[in-house]
């Protein structure tokens, strides 16, 4: 049983650096695993160095090679997409697959999107479902999960996360569960975290500072990154414990907005996780 810190490259983001510049930095920040973001085309900002996202138009070897280089894998890839918008999203998140696959990446990590104003609630889980499907015919083939994350409308709430996690009944639709989305959401995140155990395939450690707890919590269905964990809210003992316990054998991700913020983070996980992970160790030493 092992749980393992990751970071997701939204902590470069803050000083507009490449995907490889972020993998260096990750790399000089002592973490082993990273979660990037891919997307479809050509982006400027990204191709002129100043934004860490990956055309899934490059050869995923190549990105496997810079990976590789820093002694870094991926957790996981960020492909969120509108999974209401199937025009959109079924193309998309084959082409994820495929792209997570060759380059070494266990999951893709999405959710939802925001429902479009044309599209009703009731017929918001028919369209679900057939992206999903549609999707998850490639994501069988390939052995890549789908991880669905609390992060819009529907998903911030647990009921909503497991409904939209079992509209196909595939062994590769999972759940990527946010503890700060959740969180912000109104819901009680190990509450929600215990519920979705069984569907577990990734985990992203994000925290929410004090000030944003009391100024948007149950206002928003989510946040793009947190503060370093153990900074904020989110009770990080009992989060590992819960993983522990449930013998979690994966990647905490963490999602927060600053290098510095990244290495207190991998630090304060990883003691916390050692502690619990210590009485454990000992006695299957005997």
């Amino acid at each position: 049983m092992s749980i393992l810190v990751g970071v997701n490259m939204e902590f470069i983001r803050c000083e507009d650096k490449s995907f490889a510049d972020g993998i260096a930095r990750a790399a000089e920040l002592g973490y082993r695993w990273v979660e990037p973001m891919v997307h479809n085309g050509r982006e400027l900002l990204s191709e002129a160095g100043y934004f860490h996202s990956v055309s899934m138009d490059e050869d995923p070897l190549e990105i496997k090679d810079i990976l590789d280089q820093y002694g870094i894998k991926p957790s996981g890839l960020s492909a969120h997409c509108p999974l209401m918008r199937p025009e959109i999203s079924v193309p998309y998140l084959q082409k994820a697959i495929r792209f997570a696959a060759a380059m070494g990446a266990p999951v893709i990590n999405t959710d939802e999107g925001i429902r479009p104003s044309w599209v009703t609630l009731d017929d918001a889980w028919h369209v679900m479902k057939y992206t999903l499907q549609s999707a998850l015919r490639v994501a069988e083939r390939y052995g890549i999960p789908i991880g669905i994350e609390c992060h819009q409308s529907i998903s911030k709430t647990t009921a909503g996360l497991l409904r939209i996690a079992t509209l196909v009944d595939s062994p590769c639709l999972r759940v990527n569960y946010d503890t700060g989305n959740a969180f912000l959401g109104g819901e009680d995140p190990y509450a929600g975290l215990k519920a979705v155990l069984p569907l577990l395939c990734h985990v992203h450690a994000k925290d929410i500072s004090f000030g944003q707890a009391q100024n948007e919590q149950g206002k928003v269905t989510g946040t793009p990154v947190g503060c370093a964990c153990g900074d904020g809210v989110i009770d990080w003992p009992r989060v590992v414990k819960i993983l522990s316990e449930a013998k979690y054998n994966g990647v905490l991700s963490v999602e927060c907005g600053t290098p510095a913020q990244a290495l207190r983070s991998r630090e304060y996980l990883q003691e916390l996780i050692a502690k619990q992970e210590a009485p454990s160790c000992a006695a299957s030493s005997f």
